[in-house]
């Protein structure tokens, strides 16, 4: 595939349109564990307890490579989500019009 090609497959607004809705999926399963996980306040607010704050705050700034491995396998297993879309988006190749490589590199 060229780079052009790539690009154009990748700017092609059905397939961001198809990982958009992967990740509000993902997003919103986030959003459901971290509910279940908080404390609900008496005015509706959620308080995280301590201890997972502290974990997560941890977390978050940790660079990947220095995550633990159960860490980066957790991460690992939320980019499985998004594969199945990215691979039929290359079987499908590009929009017709960036189709053939010709002279563009």
């Amino acid at each position: 595939m060229c780079r052009h090609d790539a690009h154009a497959l990748l700017q092609n607004p059905d397939l961001v349109e198809e990982l958009a809705s992967v990740e509000h999926e993902r997003w919103s399963h986030w959003q459901r564990y971290l509910h279940a996980q908080c404390v609900p306040g008496p005015d509706g607010s959620l308080v995280i307890p301590a201890g997972l704050a502290d974990r997560w705050a941890t977390q978050m700034n940790t660079p990947y490579a220095q995550l633990s491995e159960k860490e980066k396998e957790s991460d690992r297993e939320q980019v499985q989500r998004y594969l199945p879309v990215i691979a039929a988006a290359l079987e499908a190749g590009p929009p017709a019009a960036a189709a053939g490589c010709g002279d563009q590199p």
